[in-house]
């Protein structure tokens, strides 16, 4: 059945290629008329276009000509000019579908094409790419196309000030990485003024790599935190109480479906060595939480395999790109469980102060695209969730690369050895070997036996990520052998005798250039004549290597182990036989790979058994069709959990989707200049008429039933006062409603009549903002230790979702009717500062822009500070921390003089705050 369905949808994409080679065709009929063109007439076409598209004509009507513009600008700027099928993979991704195009068939050249003219509606494109140095090349290497039709392009990069962020978004075409795009969606969504958001809307995007971002990192959200409790020494007792213990008795682990729990027999060591009597009689689940993460550091988190410890840190290794994932921490207090465990220093746990999902936040596009050299395997996860299909785009040239049937070995040294056998023969001959690994342990491993063969080569992995586009540039050569950790998102194409740019670069290296003389000098740059004599030099030696490297059979891939996804392996191969060139590709595989022992089946106990009855030596391998469909099937069948386990952070996530969004609407209402004045009488009815339906239920018995002291007590902390009306014994609740709505409302009256409506109007929105803040970091963090736990409900036969669901909704109503009457409490009962105060009365318009209040601490103990959003350092795997926010400065009116400008860095702040002027208003002066 899956057999036909795949049958339909290739001749359904078929069908597809065929409309789009006709849009090609028309593109083609243009190219003598555009190439005719001066440079001012084709620049002009941007123009042009833009007003057509005012006019009425839809960007399909455009297409042809935007495309035969790009593709001329481009043979102008860049001496690149697109191919048929690259005209196809820009159609593609115009039509909000994924290119899936193999590696070296130029898909960031691609992306201008529908980036150009997908920016003629003004509204902004996303660019994204997986990583910064790929973002800053593809902008300052694309952007000439670009700049050259009059558009301008602007680039996100990680630690970037949001004034510089702000104009990078508004261009047409913006470059960055996912998970910048998301954090400063995260962040638009926390600022106290309008000013401080950096986007500008959601329009369209261009994933790279989409494979990459949209499916291998959907597993973990992007979260923004700050500081939270202080548990280290918890953290430490429960690392020490889980080591030594023993498998199957103390704990049970499922390495496929990566699960551990404590045993009973485990449960009661642990509480012994803790001194804690029942660590799940703790109401709050920390405790609980704490054994979970201390398990899973010591017996499922491996140093050198998902992460390594680098001066004292523990940082994550990306399983999908070799990389070490700087500034990201494992959430839950895994990261800090394992920190514990390696006796390095344990930051502190963080509060979750804003949260989405990589799946939410790109779903935000009114239309996405991708591109990626491998993305079949997962058609049905793109349909599913994002609604994107793939339209494999062919090659520019027949592939002629020939991939040769995994060879099994029954052990890993055995396997080892034979791939170091293999790479010292085709060293010697000349022929370049990429080799794949899946882990730094393994990367080094090999390097060590290549070592002691006397064989040089170099090693691409987390730990020498610094010289990545070197290492890539030249893994062509002749006799190279590269030993990589990973090649998805690598952006760098292998060109078979070396890249000779890259090698003229190194040359010049050798002698002083690109490196400063001294330290704090500008690094010494060559003159063009000598960049140009080297360049000469690197074009003959690379053409030469380039024709002995095509005798002996171009690259050779070759992988030491299958990755749980076919996708990475893909990308591996893929390295090899770009755009027409001859290459080889060969797999190793063991027994006992990690892959074949936890997924393998049937199958491989059945070549397991054959092997050891024939008795075969370790170094004889076996090569059948049957061992490569028994490693597919493996793979398909962890593809499928790990789609099951990113299918399930996203269903808990759309839970959170909808109630963050009406969060977030109501923020952004407010900072546009929602009329929150009148919008008050309706909250303040709302609120008071719950609550005195809580202390004096309508149809009970006054006498019996009603709180009339708890009533009174609550409308006298509500409102700061002691003039509470009194309950009468002839009253029922509809008019106790009435009643003290009436009084609150005149409170309120009071409040406003002695401010200006300006202020008023300011100050409601800055306490509104705070309010929502403080509730909403509260609400996420109570959610955040509800799933922690509600997996257990399973065993109850209730559904954990379902459940999830029923408690997220009435916890986030609660959230709502606690959120109203801290505001209430806040405006009714907060007075200016009397410094504040004048100014306000000195002012035109009554601002109150980064003003200090005074008033009650309920809104989060701060005495009514407003307005802040406290950051702290630290993060969390796909997280970071959120930036700290200076101490607001107290209004003042341009032409006044600066009332700290005489001030010491160690003095009183004048202000009146108790604190030293360097660690308070003089902080960022």
């Amino acid at each position: 059945m899956a057999n036909l369905f795949t049958r339909l949808l290739s001749r359904g994409a078929d069908r597809q290629l065929r409309e789009f080679q006709q849009t090609v065709d028309q593109i083609n009929d243009l190219s003598d008329e555009f190439g005719d063109m001066s440079d001012d007439e084709l620049r002009s076409m941007t123009g042009e276009l833009r007003e057509r598209y005012r006019n009425g004509e839809t960007l399909d009507d455009l297409l042809p000509e935007a495309f035969a513009t790009v593709r001329e600008a481009s043979e102008r700027t860049l001496g690149m000019r697109h191919f048929d099928v690259q005209l196809i993979g820009g159609i593609t991704l115009h039509k909000g579908m994924i290119a899936e195009m193999r590696t070296g068939e130029g898909k960031t050249l691609v992306s201008t094409l529908a980036g150009y003219l997908n920016a003629i509606p003004g509204d902004g494109v996303h660019i994204v790419t997986v990583n910064d140095y790929l973002a800053k090349r593809d902008s300052e290497w694309m952007g000439g196309i670009y700049e050259f039709l009059g558009m301008s392009v602007g680039l996100i990069q990680n630690g970037m000030r949001p004034d510089l962020k702000r104009p990078a978004y508004e261009a047409d075409v913006t470059y960055g990485t996912n998970s910048e795009f998301g954090f400063d969606y995260l962040r638009d969504n926390m600022v106290t003024q309008a000013d401080m958001r950096v986007q500008r809307g959601h329009h369209y995007a261009i994933v790279d790599e989409v494979d990459s971002i949209l499916i291998d990192e959907a597993r973990t959200p992007l979260i923004i935190s700050g500081a939270g409790t202080k548990s280290a020494s918890t953290y430490k007792d429960f690392a020490r109480a889980v080591r030594g213990l023993t498998a199957d008795v103390d704990y049970e682990l499922d390495e496929a479906k990566h699960t551990i729990a404590a045993t009973e027999v485990g449960l009661r060591k642990i509480e012994r060595r803790v001194g804690i009597d029942d660590i799940y009689s703790d109401p709050s689940g920390q405790l609980v939480n704490h054994l979970q993460q201390a398990l899973k550091a010591q017996y499922m988190f491996h140093r050198d395999q998902q992460y390594m410890v680098v001066d004292g840190e523990v940082k994550i290794v990306d399983e999908f790109t070799g990389r070490a994932m700087e500034g990201r921490r494992y959430s839950e207090g895994l990261h800090q469980a394992i920190e514990a465990k390696e006796g390095v220093y344990i930051r502190e746990e963080n509060q979750t102060l804003a949260t989405i999902t990589l799946q939410n936040y790109f779903r935000l596009y009114e239309k996405l695209a991708g591109m990626t050299g491998t993305a079949m395997t997962e058609d049905a996860e793109f349909r599913e969730i994002y609604d994107l299909p793939v339209q494999v785009i062919p090659p520019n040239r027949p592939i002629i690369r020939v991939d040769h049937d995994d060879l099994v070995y029954q052990n890993v040294g055995a396997k080892f050895d034979a791939v170091a056998d293999d790479v010292e023969e085709r060293h010697e001959n000349g022929q370049p070997c990429l080799v794949g690994t899946v882990s730094i342990e393994s990367s080094e491993r090999l390097s060590r036996i290549l070592d002691k063969r006397g064989i040089a080569h170099e090693v691409l992995n987390a730990k020498h990520h610094e010289r990545e586009a070197q290492i890539v540039a030249q893994a062509g050569r002749e006799g190279a052998v590269t030993i990589a950790t990973n090649m998805a998102g690598r952006g760098t194409d292998i060109l078979l005798g070396g890249n000779p740019e890259e090698l003229a670069r190194e040359h010049l290296r050798e002698q002083g250039y690109y490196a400063p003389e001294a330290e704090g000098e500008e690094p010494l740059e060559p003159s063009e004549e000598e960049y140009e004599a080297a360049l000469d030099e690197a074009q003959g030696i690379c053409a030469e290597e380039r024709e002995h490297v095509i005798e002996v059979g171009g690259l050779c891939v070759l992988g030491t182990e299958r990755h749980e996804s076919r996708r990475i392996d893909n990308q591996l191969r893929g390295r090899s036989g770009r755009q027409g060139d001859p290459g080889e590709t060969q797999f190793y595989l063991a027994l006992d790979d990690d892959l074949m022992r936890l997924f393998g089946g049937d199958r491989m106990d059945r070549i397991a058994a054959m092997m050891s009855r024939y008795d075969m030596p370790e170094d004889v391998p076996i090569q059948a069709k049957m061992v490569t469909r028994a490693v597919e099937g493996a793979q398909r069948k962890v593809e499928e959990i790990n789609f099951s386990m990113r299918k399930n952070v996203l269903d808990y996530d759309d839970v959170m989707n909808k109630q963050r969004q009406v969060i977030y609407e109501e923020r952004n209402k407010i900072l546009d200049g929602k009329d929150l004045v009148a919008h008050v009488i309706e909250v303040l009815a709302d609120t008071v008429g719950r609550r005195v339906q809580e202390f004096c239920p309508e149809g009970a018995d006054p006498e019996e039933d009603w709180d009339v002291t708890g009533l009174r007590k609550w409308m006298r902390e509500l409102t700061g006062r002691d003039d509470v009306p009194e309950v009468h014994d002839d009253e029922d609740t509809a008019r106790l409603i009435e009643r003290f709505t009436d009084y609150v409302s005149t409170c309120y009256r009071e409040k406003s009549e002695r401010l200006s409506d300006e202020i008023m109007q300011a100050l409601s929105a800055q306490v509104m903002l705070r309010v929502i803040d403080t509730r909403w970091m509260t609400y996420l963090q109570e959610m955040d230790y509800l799933k922690t736990g509600i997996g257990l409900r399973g065993f109850g036969q209730r559904d954990p979702l379902v459940e999830y669901k029923t408690e997220a909704y009435a916890a986030f109503t609660e959230l709502v009717n606690t959120m109203y009457e801290d505001f209430l409490r806040t405006i009714l009962r907060i007075e200016l500062a009397p410094q504040v105060q004048a100014q306000m009365d000195a002012s035109e318009d009554g601002g109150l822009r980064g003003a200090r209040f005074s008033g009650p601490a309920d809104v989060d103990g701060d005495q009514g500070s407003l307005p802040a959003s406290r950051g702290a350092a630290g993060g969390r795997r796909g997280s970071e921390a959120a930036p700290a926010t200076s101490k607001p400065k107290t209004y003042r009116k341009a032409d006044d003089p600066d009332p700290y400008a005489n001030v010491g860095r160690n003095d009183p702040c004048p202000c009146g705050s108790g604190k030293k002027f360097k660690n308070c208003h003089g902080r960022n002066r």
